[in-house]
């Protein structure tokens, strides 16, 4: 079975489209599975290190102003489609797997042309342009959110979730091994903030500014706190770096280790955030990202603070209200119990393993 799978730019579609070729390196041993990416981009890392083949793409996106970047891109797309058209010739795929961002939209449309099938998987309640382009083109459509129709042929839309890493799901019970391996303590409780790899300035700067509220009056709180690549130096020079309570980090790695240990998370509405919290069952409290395409991080939190699942706070609000909203929810044992029971009741642990069947499917149909 050979299978090209596409996508990338962030964590959110990276590690979906990774697990997914995981699992069918798990269901089919023989499998033949080919990444391709946009030069430049993260999934140029994290594909080999995961253990699969990349090829890149001069791609990107189109900025929402007149930049060099967007004079470029039709060149860009050219290019691209040729390499794509290449790719496709040398590997001979009998499915494309397309998991959105930029190198996902020239590769499908080549494997449209020569009649291959196509299943793109859609992570957000709002679906990215590519998706919406590539949607008329695909077989299926796999998603993780009710009432998709709105933008998709229902009779194309499978329900699957997003795919999370195995060890997400899978959550390390020796909470004492994890509490060490973060240099953190057992008597107290904690909370994990992150906005994404790279970090994210108005959530940083509300952490800091309502720390004193954060970890409590009685100093029975921790943080553990990633700051992002670009803010690192700036905080572990700062005070806060001084404070105890508070483990600064630039990136965290064990995930799995963190969430093991959160009482509660502060973090973005990334849809790839969400299906871990869903998974992990964790209190959350999101703070949606303002700079993303047509606000759809405030439409993935919406869909649970629809359920009572997660505690809103918006970045316009974020620095005034954070601390309050934090004191007021994690002290708070049956809001914290309830929101755990609602997210969970949200995880989709199977998402992989589903939508890996669903490829095996359609390349069996061929």
């Amino acid at each position: 079975m050979k299978v090209i799978i596409s996508g990338g730019g962030t964590g959110g579609h990276i590690f979906p489209a990774i697990a997914v070729a995981q699992e069918l390196k798990r269901k089919v041993a023989n499998a033949d599975i080919l990444f391709v990416g946009a030069l430049g981009r993260m999934e140029m890392e994290k594909v080999p290190a995961a253990g699969f083949r990349i090829k890149g793409l001069w791609i990107s996106g189109m900025q929402r102003k007149l930049t060099l970047q967007n004079l470029l891109f039709p060149v860009k797309l050219i290019y691209s489609l040729v390499k794509s058209f290449f790719i496709i010739s040398g590997f001979k795929p009998e499915i494309v797997v397309a998991f959105g961002g930029y190198a996902s939209g020239p590769v499908s449309q080549v494997a449209a042309w020569k009649g291959i099938p196509v299943i793109l998987q859609e992570q957000n309640s709002y679906p990215g342009i590519t998706n919406k382009i590539l949607a008329g083109k695909a077989k299926k459509i796999c998603v993780a959110y009710e009432g998709m129709e709105k933008y998709f042929e229902k009779n194309k839309i499978v329900f699957t979730g997003n795919p999370v890493r195995k060890d997400i799901s899978e959550l390390d019970k020796d909470i004492n091994s994890s509490l060490r391996y973060f240099d953190l303590t057992q008597d107290k409780k904690t909370v994990l903030i992150f906005g994404g790899s790279l970090g994210a300035r108005s959530l940083n700067e509300a952490v800091r500014q309502n720390l004193d509220s954060i970890t409590g009056k009685n100093d029975d709180i921790q943080i553990l706190w990633q700051v992002g690549k670009l803010y690192f130096d700036e905080y572990s020079r700062s005070e806060i770096a001084n404070n105890k309570a508070v483990r600064i980090l630039p990136f965290i790695e064990k995930m799995d280790k963190a969430y093991a240990i959160a009482d509660i998370v502060i973090a973005r509405a990334g849809a790839l955030t969400i299906s871990e919290l869903s998974i992990c069952g964790k209190p959350s409290i999101l703070v949606p990202s303002p700079n993303v395409a047509e606000d759809h991080q405030t439409k993935n939190a919406m869909n649970l603070v629809e359920r009572n699942a997660a505690v809103l706070v918006r970045d316009s609000e974020v620095k005034d209200k954070l601390g309050d909203v934090v004191s007021k929810t994690i002290n708070d044992r049956s809001l914290m119990s309830e929101l755990s029971e609602n997210i969970r009741k949200m995880g989709k642990p199977d998402a992989a393993s589903r939508i890996a069947e669903l490829i095996i499917d359609e390349c069996k149909k061929k």
